[in-house]
């Protein structure tokens, strides 16, 4: 943190106030650290610089950089949270899109992004998600193998990792999900199979129910399988994407059964 606090500032300082830089000391703040890792926030190393726009997380890093990463993480930023700018304009287009639905088109618009950007770690995430939606789990594969390099480690680009993995897993559970309803039905402490029905959930695309199997297990047995529920519930975090409504519902009721 020595090295990298006095490029933040330098960086931050040339921005000529359109940023704030607040510092948090985590070594004093290991409750927070803690509670934030258990519901889902990547804080696997230290330090961890989060960008906040209007609430929420707008893109963060972890560990030092250099002072051309660091001015490359403001500045996209600056861009993203100015929504003037044609990227950001088709990324909020795309974000749309998708929502409701017409993942095509916001492939389409993710797409226009990288022509513009071609490092824009949200655009090659949001084009990921876009094309598992599609069913082509196969231009999903190609699309993250063509993610350069410089950001192959982002949070964006690691969350639609995680998407395509998880939608993999969920396809033989999602063949067997009668039969799982089934065990369900015969034994409601059956926490294998409510474990694999949440899988199978998530790759039909129905998050909320797929979190409500994983905290079903929580309330009931917090401890099963070595935190199996809990863990998996933050691989559905970082694969629907931090700010997603089904992430921030479920991650509240995972804090009021983790810290109640």
């Amino acid at each position: 943190m020595k090295k990298l606090t006095p490029v933040l500032e330098k960086v931050v300082t040339s921005a000529g106030g359109r940023v704030r830089l607040v510092k948090i000391d985590v070594d004093a703040n290991q409750a927070l650290a803690q509670q934030l890792g258990k519901i889902g926030l990547p804080l696997q190393s230290i330090p961890l610089v989060a960008a906040f726009w209007q609430g929420q997380i707008l893109d963060l890093f972890q560990g030092a950089q250099p002072e051309s990463e660091v001015r490359r993480f403001v500045e996209g930023v600056l861009k993203a949270a100015g929504g003037a700018l044609p990227a950001a304009d088709l990324i909020a287009l795309a974000r749309k899109e998708l929502d409701e639905g017409r993942a095509e088109a916001a492939a389409s618009a993710y797409s226009q992004v990288l022509e513009i950007e071609p490092e824009n770690p949200t655009a090659w995430g949001g084009l990921v998600r876009a094309l598992i939606v599609m069913g082509d789990e196969e231009g999903a594969a190609d699309a993250l193998r063509d993610v350069p390099a410089a950001i192959a480690e982002h949070a964006e680009i690691k969350g639609a990792r995680a998407a395509l993995d998880l939608k993999r897993e969920g396809r033989k559970a999602a063949e067997e999900a009668e039969s799982l309803r089934a065990r369900l039905a015969a034994n409601p402490k059956d926490y294998a199979a409510r474990f694999e029905l949440s899988a199978a959930l998530n790759a039909a695309g129905k998050k909320a129910e797929a979190a409500d199997e994983l905290l079903t297990i929580m309330k009931e047995d917090r401890a099963w399988n070595d935190d199996a529920a809990r863990l998996q519930l933050i691989r559905l975090f970082e694969a629907w994407g931090h700010d997603d409504p089904a992430t921030v519902a479920a991650r509240r009721r995972m804090s009021s059964l983790l810290f109640s």
